[in-house]
């Protein structure tokens, strides 16, 4: 999987667009494991270590 490019949406952001394309009928699939174009698990690794961390709730 090509790096990330300063611009480009995040892992989890173009999952979830893909999620909402599919869920509006464009005939996509998500790629299974092995195809060209799924994200491995160390793509999975590197997005979260700059994931930001949800802020605290305040009383």
């Amino acid at each position: 999987m090509p790096r990330k490019k300063p611009g480009d949406p995040g892992l989890y952001k173009a999952i979830a667009a893909k999620r909402d394309r599919m869920e509006a009928g464009s005939g996509e699939r998500m790629a299974r494991p092995g195809e060209a174009g799924r994200p491995t698990s160390a793509a999975f690794k590197a997005a979260a270590k700059t994931a930001k961390k949800p802020k605290p709730k305040k009383k």
